[in-house]
This record gives C-alpha cells, sequence and structure tokens, in this order.
C-alpha cells in the first residue's frame, strides 16, 4: 500500500493512502489546492517524515506518528447467506475500509479480500441497513461476481509477456497493414482509441478499459514498427530513462526533479 503526505498550504501536513477521499470529498480541497510532498510504502518511514515536515513548515506537530493510529483490528462484520454488513453507516465506510485493507472474510459465494478495487465496487453498490442507520451491507453474490468478471480479466502472463508483440506484428504483416499502411494513420487510430478509453474510465467500465488499454497497445506496437523500431524497443528505452529519475508526486502526477 502506498502512504502519501500531503500539504494544503497555510493548513496542515497530513498522511493517508487515499488522497481523493482524505483531502478532497473529507476535507474539501481540489487538486490545484494541495501538493503531494512524498510518498512511500513504508509506514514507518512515511511516518516520521510527517513529523519532520510538519516541524519544518511551521504547522502543529501531531501527538501521535500516522503508523500509531492506524487500527489493525479487523472490523466486526457480520456475515449471513445473503449479506455481508459492516459496522458503520456508509459516509464512514471507505476509511474504515481503507484501515482494514487485506482483511478477507468468507461466505457460502467465496472468500472475499480488501483491496482498493473492492472498496470502490463496495462504495458503488452498498445500501444503508433498513434496520440500523448505523450500518450497511452489500449482497455476497453480487460481490462475488465482481471478483470473478476481476480474474477473468485477469491474463496469465507466462506465455505473453514479450513474444505477443511479435504476434501483433505478424496479424498486421499478414493483413497488409506494413505495406499500406503509415505513421499519420496510425496516430489517428491511437487518438481514436484514447477516447474509447477515456469514455470507458468514464463509465467505470472495468471490461472496457482493458479493451481499451489493449487496442491502445496493439495500434503502438504496429506505430513503432511503421517507423522502424521495434515497441520493445521503445519500452526497454523509457524505462531505463525513468528507472534512475528522481522526483515527487504533484496533484496526482510524479514531477521530475530538475
Amino acid at each position: 500500500m502506498k502512504y502519501y503526505i500531503y500539504h494544503i498550504p497555510g493548513k496542515k501536513i497530513g498522511v493517508t493512502c487515499d488522497i481523493y477521499n482524505r483531502v478532497t470529498q473529507q476535507q474539501g480541497y481540489e487538486q490545484n489546492e494541495y501538493t503531494i510532498l512524498e510518498m512511500s510504502e513504508d509506514i514507518n518511514y512515511i511516518s516520521n517524515k510527517e513529523i519532520e515536515l510538519q516541524k519544518q513548515y511551521g504547522y502543529k506537530v501531531d501527538r501521535k506518528l500516522y503508523k500509531n493510529l492506524k487500527t489493525n483490528k479487523p472490523m466486526k462484520i457480520n456475515v449471513t447467506e445473503q449479506t455481508t454488513t459492516f459496522p458503520c453507516p456508509v459516509d464512514k465506510l471507505k476509511a474504515r475500509l481503507f484501515d482494514v485493507i487485506g482483511m478477507d472474510w468468507d461466505t457460502e459465494h467465496g472468500k472475499f479480500v480488501i483491496d482498493k478495487k473492492s472498496i470502490k465496487w463496495i462504495m458503488k453498490n452498498v445500501k444503508t441497513s433498513m434496520y440500523n442507520d448505523n450500518r450497511c451491507y452489500v449482497y455476497n453474490r453480487a460481490l462475488s461476481r465482481h471478483f470473478d468478471k476481476r480474474e477473468q480479466l485477469t491474463i496469465p502472463l507466462e506465455n505473453t509477456q514479450l513474444e505477443i508483440f511479435s504476434k501483433i506484428r505478424d496479424w498486421a504483416d499478414e493483413r497488409g497493414l506494413y505495406d499500406h499502411g503509415d505513421v499519420k494513420t496510425q496516430y489517428v487510430k491511437l487518438q481514436e482509441e484514447a477516447g474509447e478509453l477515456a469514455k470507458a474510465l468514464l463509465q467505470n467500465d472495468e471490461a472496457e478499459i482493458v479493451d481499451g488499454i489493449g487496442d491502445m497497445v496493439v495500434v503502438l506496437t504496429n506505430l513503432s514498427h511503421l517507423n522502424g523500431v521495434d515497441i520493445e524497443t521503445c519500452i526497454e528505452s523509457a524505462y531505463k530513462e525513468i528507472s534512475t529519475r528522481d522526483g515527487r508526486m504533484i496533484n496526482g502526477t510524479f514531477v521530475k526533479h530538475g
């Protein structure tokens, strides 16, 4: 899990693992009103760094380290044949779920695990209990379909990592794309696929997101080949460029130093 140290100028420095929920939804600040100072998967580093930065910027210093504020106690959920019920109202559920990422439980429809993807699905489908406003629930069968769909979208990589690019080139060559196509046409095609991906992202359509990214990779493979270079070379070159790059997260984007 990644932890982020965020800075709301003139207000505070804090830590969260969910920037949008913590800073925008809970505190009301938009992306252009805060910056990300640090990010790390090391909770010990991020906890100590938060205190250091609070002192450096002259803000009130937290009494406890962030790592000591997080609870590792599993959430006490109630599981029936039909539903999983959470011990809090809907408006507090997302924060509670992020506190117990990695927690799992068994139902008649299989085992469920709390991660960022399942949290997103739960928050979209959760309902307030008709018996208690301070409790909420999801249907186990529907949640199981979400996990089944994720598994169907996960393709083993053992036999497809590098040879898939060769298969794409063979496919394109057989259809005459390299004999009659050109880079400008492929670039226009890339923009079309980018538009389809944008639509899928806005609609939160996971299957179409996967399809859209795949289509863009196919077009990039063909565009690079038409330009006289294999996409593998492009990827390797890009990775060498970024592998030693230093920088920080600002408004959801990694910005390199210098």
